[in-house]
């Protein structure tokens, strides 16, 4: 990917990479002068999907790359793309800053509002998504990966949810969550938090169903030179109840309460401009996805966690207190759904303690060092 990233260069130099990203491996260059995208971008960016990767959450489409290009004149301000020789896409790459810079380190959301520009462009993407047929993001311009006969039927926003849980229960848990048995155990982590979830979809509304972005957090928001708001990484991206994608930015962003009712108004305000009877049932819906959010990123970040710590935690001991902050955050806010009522998540100490025990037994090593002395300083750091 990087010899390829220096053939396509200006000057077979200047190639930046690979980027920070999960699910592709990516690498920035500067545009040949004759390039077609440089009369709008000082540098483009190739990507490609990295093999072998633990997927948490259900995907739509096959190739991000031609969705974007379906989406080109659409959307406004996503990543211009165009197709080279060899069948490689580039991407246009967005001058600018993410929306978190300058935020806490380790937080997406760090509460921060929106200014009144930003708002407004996010509002009108949101319009512009559920403005869009899903029947015209269709084969073979637009790839599906699942089988017709496993696509949720339109509107049944119950059944888009039921989905959802179930790839995380069964895909997620179930699959791939066997190395980290005794680690779920021990932080009090149990599949019947999404049984008792899915048995609650039938609660969902019907609404039409769009096209969603199923990513926007920070990160994923890019400030250009001019001020203006792009949405970039649209691999998780799928046809479903568009007040998931309110859902999952709202989790994502983590707005102060003033904030989130902003958002919340200006979404539905967007998208029934756009789509009457997108917002349908807003209100009591909103409540169940957000409580999904919760519980996945539950089963999520305890299993990314283990591996960003490991398998060589001897030499990774000083992340740990950082990891088992962030951990615990996320355990608390899905407190009611995974402990239930009348139990509490664990403390961080108890999450450091649960992640040093799944490397002693996983491992046979320490996990994160060992010793008494170390293990005070561990349980005591702060963010």
């Amino acid at each position: 990917m990087r010899r390829r990233a220096g053939e396509l260069s200006r000057d077979g130099q200047g190639v930046t990479g690979p980027l920070n990203g999960y699910h592709h491996e990516t690498y920035a260059f500067p545009l040949p002068a004759a390039h077609e995208l440089s009369a709008r971008f000082e540098r483009a960016k190739l990507r490609a999907p990295r093999p072998g990767l633990l997927w948490f959450d259900r995907r739509c489409f096959a190739s991000e790359d031609l969705l974007l290009t379906a989406l080109q004149g659409r959307v406004d301000r996503i990543p211009e793309i165009v197709r080279v020789d060899g069948g490689v896409y580039l991407q246009g790459f967005i001058e600018g800053r993410t929306l978190d810079a300058r935020q806490v380190p380790g937080l997406q959301g760090a509460g921060r509002s929106l200014s009144r520009r930003h708002a407004d462009q996010l509002g009108r993407f949101f319009g512009q998504l559920v403005s869009i047929d899903p029947k015209e993001l269709a084969e073979p311009e637009v790839t599906r990966i699942c089988a017709p006969d496993d696509w949720t039927a339109e509107g049944d926003s119950a059944a888009f949810l039921d989905r959802l849980i179930r790839f995380t229960e069964e895909q997620v848990h179930r699959d791939h969550g066997e190395p980290y048995r005794t680690l779920f155990a021990e932080l009090g982590v149990g599949a019947d938090a999404l049984v008792r979830l899915r048995k609650r979809t039938a609660e969902l509304r019907t609404r039409p169903f769009a096209l969603l972005h199923c990513d926007l957090h920070r990160k994923n928001l890019i400030v250009d030179r001019d001020g203006d708001l792009w949405v970039i990484d649209w691999e998780l991206a799928m046809i479903g109840d568009p007040l998931y994608d309110l859902a999952t930015h709202l989790h994502l962003m983590g707005y102060p309460k003033q904030e989130e009712a902003r958002v919340k108004e200006l979404w539905v305000t967007a998208v029934e401009e756009a789509r009457p009877g997108s917002a349908y049932g807003w209100e009591e819906d909103l409540p169940l996805l957000l409580a999904y959010k919760r519980v996945q990123s539950v089963f999520t970040d305890v299993i990314r966690t283990a591996l960003l710590l490991g398998p060589d935690a001897e030499s990774n001991w000083r992340v740990l207190p950082r990891a088992a902050w962030r951990i615990q955050r996320v355990l608390a806010a899905a407190e009611r759904e995974v402990y239930g009522a009348d139990a509490a998540a664990p403390s961080m100490r108890q999450v450091v303690t649960a992640y040093r025990n799944w490397f002693r037994t996983t491992h046979g090593g320490e996990g994160g060092g060992g010793g008494e002395a170390e293990e005070t300083a561990l349980t005591r750091s702060g963010p």
